[in-house]
């Protein structure tokens, strides 16, 4: 189902339909494949059309719909290769990352971290991929944050939505105690400053989204690029 995130009063109108669309989209919300009309969300979000037409531009710069003239806007595919390069972008900066964070950890952030794994062991009780999400992001981020590298960190985030949409795929799907046990391995090795350990299983860690993904594709053949069939399923064409 559709999500109306609250705006933030800082905002404009346009970052604002940004931020809802690339949420419902990384979410499933809105399916690959799925086509979206301006006029609909412009009334879900209470804008006018030009807003919701200038966010399908800017998504479109970053795969995550197609415009199709004359026939209107689909939520974009999958693509396998741009979920690749993004783990591989994430993959070569947090290697680098945990091992600052080896040197940098406090005892402060190690009861952040501890906190964070709580919370994520709690979430398997009632399991919530969204939310999952949310703590996944966040045990990542504190890791940036303790190297003051948190800018490299929105850098990231801002260029791995295709990758997202898998990792929510897989919460939905596959075991989340598997991360949960992962993050608990990450923080252990980062406690003994063991730098080797730590960056060998941080590539581990973000490397097991790519077999999993044959899994997900099998299942859900729909979502992947090349086996997209586009379908009318939330909204009609009014481009």
């Amino acid at each position: 189902m559709f999500e109306k995130l609250e705006r933030d009063k800082r905002e404009t109108t346009r970052e604002y339909v940004i931020r809802v669309l690339r949420h419902n989209i990384i979410n499933l919300n809105l399916k690959p494949g799925q086509f979206v009309s301006e006029n609909e969300i412009a009334e879900i979000l209470g804008v006018s059309r030009t807003p919701v037409r200038e966010a399908f531009i800017e998504l479109s710069k970053s795969a995550l719909v197609e415009i199709y003239p004359q026939r209107g806007t689909c939520i974009a595919p999958i693509d396998m290769d741009v979920v690749e390069e993004s783990r591989f972008m994430r993959c070569v900066l947090e290697k680098a990352v945990i091992q600052l964070a080896c040197d940098k950890i406090s005892d402060r952030d190690i009861t952040k971290l501890e906190d964070n794994l709580q919370l994520q062991e709690l979430c398997l009780d009632r399991p919530n991929a969204q939310y999952f999400l949310y703590l996944d992001d966040k045990f990542h981020e504190y890791l940036f944050e303790i190297c003051n590298k948190k800018m490299t960190y929105n850098l990231i985030k801002s260029a791995v939505a295709q990758f997202d949409r898998v990792r929510i795929l897989n919460y939905t799907e596959m075991d989340m105690n598997v991360s949960v046990n992962e993050h608990r391995e990450l923080l252990e090795a980062i406690r003994r400053r063991d730098k080797e350990l730590a960056t060998e299983l941080m590539e581990k860690h973000l490397t097991r989204v790519i077999y999993d993904m044959s899994y997900l594709k099998e299942k859900h053949p729909e979502y992947f690029k090349g086996n997209i069939i586009k379908v009318s399923s939330y909204a009609g064409n009014d481009s």
